[in-house]
């Protein structure tokens, strides 16, 4: 590995390292928090990198911000993403049902689902409960 390889890597990895401890954040919230560490460009293009992998979503908010969230890294078909509207909890689900699902909408409304973003809004057992 060459030496400019090995600076990504940490790079990559500082950045993962951090947003992985935020359950929704913006750039700017996490540059602030690696100050010195990483630039706020090589921020962008990471985070970027990894919403084009579908390990990050985002989201623009009602005030225009873009807010992102880790979601991690998922290698199966058949997932979905349930993401509470009082916490902002994500959770993956790995479950055949949305295959079916995706088929009937395919077959009889003639559109094509990007399996990989599904996101169903709701509200999670713990907030009910509240």
């Amino acid at each position: 590995m060459t030496r400019s390889n090995h600076y990504e890597t940490k790079q990559k990895d500082i950045i993962i390292n951090c947003i992985k401890n935020h359950q929704e954040f913006t750039i700017n919230e996490i540059y602030e928090e690696l100050k010195g560490q990483v630039g706020l460009t090589t921020i962008y293009r990471k985070v970027d990198s990894l919403v084009e992998q579908n390990q990050v979503s985002k989201t623009i908010g009602n005030n225009n911000i873009t807010y992102y969230q880790y979601l991690g890294h998922c290698d199966k078909d058949n997932h979905f993403f349930l993401r509470c509207e009082e916490c902002g909890n994500i959770e993956h689900i790995d479950c055949d049902c949305i295959k079916e699902l995706s088929d009937h909408i395919t077959k009889n409304h003639k559109f094509s689902i990007n399996k990989e973003k599904i996101v169903i809004n709701g509200i999670c057992n713990k907030c009910n409960n509240k």
